[in-house]
């Protein structure tokens, strides 16, 4: 945990795993399915699943579902890839849900 030492993080509401950093957010305007989402640049001790098409507020992206890589919720997902041009920034983000997450310093 030393890398984290006066730099905010968001670890796993269920188990207290670090799962991103408050710097790699870009946005804090996204709903996940339970709620308020973020949406991360990065993720750590997550485990990626099948990479599926799903239709979104957005449109239609390859997403895959994230869990926690110790306890196994379901935390968000990150984009795999989107079918719309304009949509092509969200390539390789992840969509983290507040209930999900919890805030540590």
């Amino acid at each position: 945990m030393a890398e984290f030492v006066g730099r905010p993080f968001f670890s796993c509401r269920s188990c207290r795993s670090p799962v991103a950093i408050a710097d790699d957010i870009l946005s804090k305007k996204f709903r996940a399915k339970w709620g308020p989402a973020y949406m991360f640049t990065n993720a750590m001790n997550v485990v990626v699943g099948r990479t599926q098409d799903r239709q979104l507020m957005t449109g239609v992206f390859a997403v895959a579902d994230i869990y926690c890589s110790n306890c196994h919720e379901e935390m968000g997902w990150k984009y795999v890839r989107g079918h719309d041009p304009k949509q092509k920034h969200k390539e390789g983000r992840f969509i983290i849900d507040l209930s999900k997450i919890v805030k540590e310093y």
